[in-house]
Parts: structure tokens; sequence; C-alpha cells
């Protein structure tokens, strides 16, 4: 088995917070664009939350310490 990169892990997670606040809302109208712009914004927080992340090895589990206060 691969060693697990954690510092690459939350890295993409961060990548993937700018990559939803990039992007554009496609050409959709109506409630199939509120629905996209619902889930951009579940993305980016789930995203950044995850990407803002530290984190420890306790007792052979991966423990990510996210911050609340942001």
């Amino acid at each position: 088995m691969a060693l697990f990169d954690v510092d690459g892990f939350v890295r993409r997670f961060r990548e993937r917070a700018d990559a939803v606040k990039e992007r554009g809302v496609p050409p959709v109208a109506g409630e199939e664009r509120r629905r996209f712009i619902e889930q951009a914004e579940l993305d980016y927080l789930d995203y950044s939350l995850v990407g803002s992340a530290t984190w420890e090895v306790a007792e052979d589990c991966l423990v990510l310490r996210i911050p609340l206060n942001k």
C-alpha cells in the first residue's frame, strides 16, 4: 500500500475549494440554476473546511482539526 500524503490530501481540498469559487454558472435557468448554486455553495463549504484543517495521527487514527471560527 502506498503511503498516504496527508498534506497533499489537505492541499487538494484547498484547490477544490478555489476551483468551486472560480467556476461560473452554466447557462441554466430557474430551478436547475438554484440547485446548481446551492450545490456549489455546499461544495465550497465542505472543501474549504477540510482544506483549512491541521492534522495529527493519534492512536493510529488521522485526526483533522477544522477551525470553526472562520
